[in-house]
């Protein structure tokens, strides 16, 4: 910690990004991170390239968070943040490789420890708990915007506090983000209180589209670029949908196949998914995922692919097969 914070403080231009199809960690920390630089008078920049979900959008200084890179040649330092590898930034993976110095600050057992220095806590319940402590490490004090940042990346990273990476800092961390005026029902009410009509029927849509194997213990729900156009939504508005996939009587394993745009160099007849992989607790899906080049935790993990939907699934269908306490791939 005290060679990242020398780093950061010689540093002329700092730029801070978080992984693509960001949730609420991944833009609480990069937020919270952001305004605590800036009042330490650094040149900083704030990058990802996803729109940000609107459920998100409630957060301090959200809109200072740019879906283009800037020329990373003014950079002599990236701060990467919830990015259990330097490839979850997206399309800009190359770009930000090139700047001289890369802050790799994470909480994933599967972080591939990238970069030149690295906060990797894999006992964190979240990013932005790390955050919180090197921000207190650097001797900022602690504002209304950065406490309301802090708080919502915990919160939702621990599932409200219900998911096994809850731990006591969860609780203490957020406590003292109340204190200096966090509002619990306010960003609930944000954060799960308010849905468009647009995502409701995505919803719908969704659900309507859960198929469970054969053994009950796996569930696989589809989110098409169609269902997106028939609803006027957009890709962020997927985010959480596969907790209703996961939570059905007996499933051990849930996935939420997210069909992405194809962009360049991939034939017709298949296109780029996101898989998204939760358990009950019995499984380590983050095994799972690494498997097909992704990462994550025991309990959320995934991956990205190029294939034919049904080639997809018959390949996820296949996982069920080894669902008992601990999966095993062939």
């Amino acid at each position: 910690m005290k060679k990242i914070i020398r780093q950061l403080t010689t540093s002329s231009r700092i730029l801070l990004a978080s992984h693509a199809n960001p949730d609420g960690d991944a833009i609480g920390s990069l937020l919270a991170m952001g305004i605590a630089l800036e009042r330490l008078g650094c040149d900083v920049t704030l990058y990802n390239e996803s729109a940000i979900p609107a459920v998100y959008r409630f957060l301090p200084s959200v809109d200072c968070i740019q879906k283009q890179l800037p020329d990373q040649e003014r950079f002599d330092t990236a701060v990467l943040l919830d990015c259990g590898g330097l490839d979850r930034v997206g399309s800009a993976v190359a770009a930000i490789a090139a700047i001289p110095a890369i802050v790799n600050i994470d909480h994933h057992a599967t972080n591939t420890r990238f970069g030149q220095y690295h906060l990797v806590d894999v006992d964190a319940c979240a990013t932005s708990e790390i955050v919180y402590r090197l921000i207190r490490s650097m001797g900022i004090e602690m504002n209304l915007a950065m406490a309301t940042a802090i708080y919502t990346g915990i919160l939702t990273d621990t599932g409200s506090f219900r998911f096994s990476n809850t731990n006591r800092a969860a609780f203490a961390i957020c406590e003292a983000m109340v204190a200096i005026g966090v509002r619990p029902s306010t960003v609930a009410q944000h954060v799960y209180g308010t849905y468009s009509l647009g995502r409701i029927k995505l919803l719908n849509l969704a659900l309507d589209s859960i198929e469970i194997s054969n053994n009950g213990s796996l569930s696989i729900m589809t989110v098409t670029r169609e269902m997106l156009s028939d609803t006027g939504t957009q890709p962020e508005d997927a985010d959480g949908l596969i907790n209703y996939a996961r939570r059905i009587q007996d499933v051990k394993v849930a996935a939420l196949i997210h069909e992405l745009e194809n962009g360049n160099g991939v034939s017709k007849d298949r296109k780029r998914f996101h898989v998204s992989l939760r358990s009950d607790g019995s499984v380590d899906v983050s095994r799972i995922a690494t498997n097909f080049g992704g990462g994550g935790h025991a309990g959320a993990a995934g991956f990205s692919v190029e294939s034919s939907l049904a080639e997809l699934k018959r390949t996820i269908y296949g996982l069920s097969e080894g669902l008992s306490g601990t999966c095993h791939l062939n």
